[in-house]
């Protein structure tokens, strides 16, 4: 998890502080405990004390808002890997995406109902409840944040909440979850520039309202919406080909019905590449594999007798996919392990050839060179 700490759990969920979050923890402690200091009942360390605990229930309101995510993912059977708190508030990282425009975007409002809730909850009770003015000013405190957390995560940009749900609507109109997501971030990174400028011309004296807050929430805008919108780009891609569009070229394909000679001269003289071949029928369908170090315990006397039917071995610990397959669906499966090879099958039952980490990316480089030209 990076340089995450991990707190402990919650509701089953792994719980994470980044280090900035100690940052943010301090400079709140210290900037509204001085604020606190200014009321004359609160006498030596007790505004710092206050301003601390002020600081902890503000990213409490935080962790209410992602758990509002989480819990509603959890209902969509999707699994809550961790709850990070960090510099800019918090992230509840999912297993996987919705299945549906709906679900997504229940998901993605639910944080900012939980924050409009609480701030509705706490102002009730600081107007209508009689408490001591400093504990009065906390809560009072509290309900802005949570209204301002609730309100500027509906800002319709990715990565916030808003963002999202923009996303499940675009998504529910093109069919497209891709389309949604790189439409969002396309205007999160409008509102990252629009924070940037307002942030730069209030430091430089030229406007009145923004500060540096600003330039740097401007800036987590732009970075997090342009990996979005590149990811989305990606997967967009990958989902226009199949598994048979990234099969290897020459893949190590033999006939059952060669002589080992026939075999070992066509195959393995002068040619480095492969120790291990798919070995398929008259129909085109896999019957064995044949692993040449093993024909070193033939004779080569019998290499013109022994057909490779006769020594192939039968087929163990390969993964074989279907041709029609799409890449995304394909490199989901390599994500645990990038270095294993599929077998591509079409629908025939033929063997088309092998498929690997490396042959997407070529075809992706491939892809990339044909539409800059």
């Amino acid at each position: 998890m990076n340089n995450n700490i991990r707190v402990g759990n919650l509701f089953g969920i792994p719980f994470y502080v980044n280090p900035s979050w100690f940052l943010v923890l301090g400079l709140v402690t210290f900037s509204y405990g001085g604020q606190l200091a200014y009321f004359q009942q609160l006498n030596g360390i007790v505004p710092w004390i206050l301003g601390f605990v002020a600081a902890i229930l503000l990213f409490a309101s935080v962790l209410a808002h992602e758990l509002g995510h989480s819990f509603v993912a959890i209902s969509q059977g999707i699994e809550v890997k961790s709850i990070t708190l960090f510099l800019f508030g918090g992230l509840a990282s999912l297993e996987k995406e919705s299945d549906s425009p709906l679900e997504a975007f229940l998901v993605a409002i639910a944080g900012p109902v939980v924050s409009l809730l609480l701030a509705a909850i706490l102002f009730i009770v600081a107007f209508n409840v009689s408490f001591p003015a400093p504990i009065e000013a906390i809560i009072e405190l509290l309900a802005s944040i949570n209204l301002v957390l609730g309100l500027f995560n509906l800002i319709p940009g990715l990565p916030l909440d808003g963002g999202n749900i923009l996303k499940s609507l675009v998504w529910k109109i093109t069919g497209n979850p891709n389309k949604g997501i790189i439409f969002a971030s396309r205007v999160g990174q409008v509102f990252g520039w629009l924070a940037v400028g307002v942030g730069g011309l209030s430091i430089l004296g030229i406007i009145q309202f923004g500060n540096f807050w600003t330039l740097l929430i401007g800036f987590f805008l732009l970075q997090n919406a342009g990996v979005s919108a590149q990811s989305a780009q990606v997967q967009e891609t990958l989902n226009g080909y199949t598994a048979e569009d990234a099969v290897i070229p020459d893949s190590p394909i033999v006939s059952s019905e060669l002589t080992i000679r026939e075999f070992v001269n066509e195959y393995v003289i002068g040619k480095n590449q492969w120790r291990k071949f798919l070995v398929v029928n008259e129909e085109g369908n896999l019957s064995g594999v044949l692993e040449v170090e093993g024909l070193k315990k033939i004779p080569t006397s019998d290499w013109t007798e022994i057909k490779v039917s006769e020594v192939m071995e039968p087929v163990k610990d390969l993964i074989t996919i279907k041709s029609d397959e799409t890449l995304l669906e394909v490199v989901k499966m390599l994500e645990n392990d990038p270095q294993k090879q599929l077998t591509v099958i079409g629908d025939n039952g033929k063997v088309l050839g092998l498929l690997e980490k490396n042959s997407i990316i070529k075809l992706l480089e491939k892809d990339k060179q044909a539409q800059a030209a």
